[in-house]
């Protein structure tokens, strides 16, 4: 499915493909995600591609957490992505979206401060602190028991635990620690691994507690380290 319009539904201008894992995906469904990618749009005025997947993971043990959506949104020369499991799709999608738009707020207020160069009143911590609240507002789950029944049903084999299932190649291209930091924060993820464009080494950035960094290096062993 793509972005073209409905008549009653807003849709985001970019393309949007909707795919689901021995799932189907309803209209009704579907017009529900183009809606909120079109607020998330406005965040992000460069991105051009959303590709939304929904996939169901039975686990007795985590009923839950049985359906699971990842949300990758790519821009001019950037990604994003953000992923939720909940006990239905439409839960799935709500928090899916509101950690898409956290990490969009975030990122656009680091770039805003780098920017200026200037002092902010405020530390960065403290305003994606308060846009994270306002976000959390936005996209709070519609109440009054709407989507209580989800239409959704699948079986797939369960997985064998201790199994590395997925690997992944990234280039290196080398870039400074505040991109490596904002690109952290658009794929939604606790680390990430770069080479440091200043020393030339590879690093890793990561999430320690409220909202401060951490920054790890490799060094050859020859070199000297205070």
């Amino acid at each position: 499915m793509t972005s073209a319009e409905h008549n009653d539904v807003l849709s985001p201008e970019a393309q949007v493909t909707i795919t689901g894992r021995n799932v189907e995906v309803p209209e009704h469904f579907q017009e529900r995600v183009h809606t909120k990618l079109a607020k998330i749009e406005k965040l992000d005025p460069t991105l051009n591609f959303f590709h939304v997947e929904l996939k169901h993971e039975p686990n007795p043990r985590r009923e839950a957490q049985a359906e699971r959506i990842q949300i990758t949104a790519t821009g001019k020369g950037h990604l994003a992505r953000a992923e939720a499991k909940e006990d239905s799709f439409y839960a799935a999608l709500e928090s899916a979206i509101g950690k898409l738009e956290r990490s969009l707020r975030k990122v656009k207020v680091r770039r805003e401060i780098s920017r200026s160069g200037h002092r902010a009143p405020k530390s960065t911590g403290q305003l994606a602190a308060e846009f994270e609240a306002e976000a959390a507002k936005d996209s709070a789950p519609e109440q009054g028991g709407r989507f209580d029944v989800d239409p959704y049903a699948d079986r797939i084999e369960d997985v064998q635990p201790g199994q590395v299932v997925r690997r992944k190649e990234h280039p290196a291209t080398p870039k400074s620690v505040d991109d490596a930091l904002s690109e952290m924060e658009l794929v939604g993820h606790d680390f990430y691994l770069f080479i440091d464009s200043e020393t030339n080494r590879p690093s890793v950035v990561y999430r320690r507690h409220a909202f401060d960094y951490g920054l790890i290096s490799l060094v050859d062993t020859g070199d000297d380290v205070e």
